[in-house]
């Protein structure tokens, strides 16, 4: 690719990146002076910026640089710095050679020109879950492969469910988890918290109540989409849902369950450490769709991928790196660090026998779908700020669940 088109789109693709970034997951520099492919340093840049020099993390960095013969120089950065620090070096023919990346950035970097493609890197995908995999491709090609994966369901307080006389087990659709809530609401306890604030956090948390409909984000306004957006819509005036949504991020939404009132919280894998800590039994289960089954919930968690190189025999060394980082034993040490569900099916079972209350996060990862999937690339964060805004109106009350979509859907067009 010539240097001038890869200036040129990295540049459009800044501001994508920054509306993306962030939901789910959890500082330097980087770039080398020498990129020959024969030099015995590979760079690498990460989104952990917590894991220093000596943790488990970068000791696997430098046991698959050993492996395959060469010295990793490593940098981590915070996930949005990340994005745009990857852009910048792209501009300037300065990519580092492993880049592990959100996973909703994949398909911008990858449209921008930046990332290599699985045909021509030599990356092997066979073994991860397609539905991970597909927040990873655009037209048609595979840029990357999963580390790890988090996602969305519903923790629930068993003490309240109990007061409340409502059987879990009986919780397997809208209809059914509105009917818990009401029990509970009549048992003077408070119903369901989660996250519905103006920010992609928000969006993040709607997404599996919209795909639980049938809806698509093609089609805002669908029935279907309006059928989701209700029933939120209906649990705040019912008061089984705090006005407190509106602001909530997925932060004070925990906070909220943390107390022990609420039967049900809306959040992700990344609670699992302070779940253990809140000093009553809970439970998980997958957000069940509309008319029963899990509902896909919306997969966070990063990509490792080789971005573009003047010099392509660079490829096979980075492709031995990636390979090595996402191995059945380097992915199951690696993602019990994270708190993530592993990409393939042979280390989700490696994870369950090891802990086997993560048996419903590995339900809803199965059933989870990338942000960007369905070939929607950079189209996702214009969908996403058009379809938070409308649940803010709706849940507000300036305007109905039909309006507000509608005029979402308009504003995307």
């Amino acid at each position: 690719m010539h240097s001038s088109s890869r200036r040129l789109l990295a540049t459009v693709a800044l501001s994508t990146v920054v509306a993306v970034t962030g939901t789910a997951c959890s500082s330097g520099s980087g770039g080398t002076a020498d990129k020959d492919a024969d030099s015995g340093t590979y760079t690498i840049w990460d989104p952990y910026p917590q894991f220093a020099k000596g943790s488990a993390w970068t000791k696997l960095l430098d046991k698959c640089g050993t492996e395959a013969g060469v010295t990793v120089k490593r940098t981590g950065f915070d996930t949005s710095d990340l994005a745009n620090k990857t852009l910048l070096a792209a501009q300037q023919g300065n990519s580092p050679d492993v880049l592990i990346v959100d996973n909703p950035v994949v398909s911008t970097l990858a449209e921008a020109g930046v990332l290599t493609t699985t045909d021509e890197n030599k990356l092997d995908t066979s073994k991860a879950d397609p539905n991970l995999l597909g927040a990873g491709q655009s037209g048609g090609k595979t840029y990357g492969t999963p580390i790890g994966a988090n996602t969305l369901a519903l923790y629930y307080n068993k003490k309240v469910l109990k007061e409340a006389g409502v059987d879990i087990a009986s919780v397997k659709d809208w209809t059914s988890l509105t009917a818990a809530l009401a029990k509970v609401e009549k048992a003077g306890k408070k119903g369901i918290t989660f996250s519905a604030i103006g920010t992609e956090e928000g969006s993040f948390q709607f997404l599996p109540w919209f795909w639980g409909s049938g809806a698509k984000l093609t089609e805002l306004d669908s029935a279907q989409a309006v059928s989701a957006l209700s029933l939120w819509k209906d649990w705040l005036e019912q008061g089984y849902a705090p006005n407190s949504v509106i602001n909530n991020t997925q932060t004070t939404s925990w906070q909220e369950f943390a107390s022990g009132d609420y039967a049900f919280a809306e959040n992700g894998t990344w609670q699992l450490a302070n779940a253990e800590k809140a000093g009553f039994d809970y439970g998980v289960l997958p957000i069940p769709a509309s008319a029963g089954g899990n509902a896909a919930a919306p997969t966070g968690g990063e990509f490792v991928t080789i971005p573009v190189q003047d010099d392509t025999a660079r490829y096979a060394t980075a492709q031995k790196l990636t390979t090595c980082l996402t191995s059945t034993q380097n992915l199951y040490d690696t993602d019990t660090t994270l708190s993530y569900v592993a990409p393939t099916a042979a280390v989700q079972d490696k994870q369950v026998a090891a802990n086997a209350e993560l048996k419903p996060w590995v339900d809803a990862v199965k059933s989870a779908k990338g942000r960007t999937s369905d070939d929607l690339g950079t189209k996702y964060p214009k969908i996403s700020e058009q379809m938070w805004k409308a649940v803010q109106s709706a849940l507000s009350g300036a305007e109905s669940p039909e309006d507000a979509l509608a005029k979402a859907q308009s504003s995307v067009k």
